[in-house]
């Protein structure tokens, strides 16, 4: 039977990773795949060691640095790139409002030449 079909409350144990479009490392989390939530996607990602930094905006023309304990909202349709630039992994509490794991997440590798900052990576 399909999650969807009879609601209930549901504990999720992450046991297993996925990865995302975005070559992130996700734990499983609430999503429709998992519990048929249907206006929430939540999960625990790991950023590889660096400080969390994030430039957004239709062209990455915006950056901030999100430390431990900061929470940073991304509105629905925003570009955004995430990265660590520092020696330590980070996590990070990612919510999103569509219920689905990966299936609007929409890369944008033209973009990503323009923070000269990644040009290394």
């Amino acid at each position: 039977m399909d999650a969807t079909e009879n609601p209930t409350c549901r504990v999720i144990r992450p046991a297993g990773q996925y990865s995302g479009k975005q070559g992130f490392d996700y734990l499983e989390g609430i999503s429709s795949e998992t519990v048929g939530a249907t206006g929430v996607c939540m999960h625990l990602l790991t950023i590889p060691p660096g400080e969390a930094h994030t430039w957004y905006g239709p062209r990455l023309e915006h950056h901030v640095i999100v430390r431990a304990g900061d929470m940073f909202y991304i509105p629905a349709g925003m570009p955004h790139l995430p990265a660590n630039l520092s020696t330590e992994p980070c996590s990070a509490v990612i919510a999103r409002t569509d219920p689905h794991e990966q299936e609007s997440v929409v890369l944008l590798p033209e973009l990503e030449a323009l923070v000269p900052e990644l040009s290394g990576i």
